[in-house]
């Protein structure tokens, strides 16, 4: 993770999320595109096990007016796995359950914060080509996910 420049507690705009507003952001799934910009094809990426995925995020609170109060995430990214490299130049962290309690602990030193910011195990995700289907907003539907032979 150094080596792609991550220094979140270094950067202005996430120093005081990286130091006190982490957070865990579930998920059974997120998709990645492989191939051209006129053919793009999804792949699903998911536990083969089916329990949930658990990404590195950080929160902050803000106020788009004076009455009301927003919060909003982002998901921290690193360097790819064996799996995601062929596909993209990065992925999301991937936190395995052991790693949870380091990650949301409060007094975490930034140098024990980056060493969980690196790439899940090989053998924790599964890739699935599924339909071109999910390529539009107006699906949202199971068949999003149905499983396609891969091209």
């Amino acid at each position: 993770m150094r080596e792609m420049g991550f220094r979140f507690h270094r950067i202005r705009a996430f120093r005081e999320a990286f130091a006190s507003r982490r957070c865990v952001v579930p998920a059974d799934g997120f998709f990645e595109w492989t191939g051209p910009k006129d053919d793009r094809r999804p792949i699903w990426l998911d536990r083969p096990d089916g329990g949930l995925i658990l990404f590195a995020g950080l929160y902050e609170t803000w106020r788009p007016s004076t009455v009301e109060k927003e919060r909003t995430f982002t998901i921290i990214t690193t360097t790819p796995n064996a799996l995601l490299a062929p596909v993209h130049n990065r992925m999301p962290v991937v936190l395995e359950e052991e790693a949870v309690d380091d990650w949301l602990y409060a007094r975490q030193t930034p140098e024990s914060l980056m060493e969980l910011l690196r790439p899940v195990r090989d053998d924790y995700l599964v890739g699935t080509p599924v339909s071109p289907r999910v390529n539009s907003v107006k699906n949202d539907d199971p068949e999003c996910l149905t499983a396609t032979a891969a091209q």
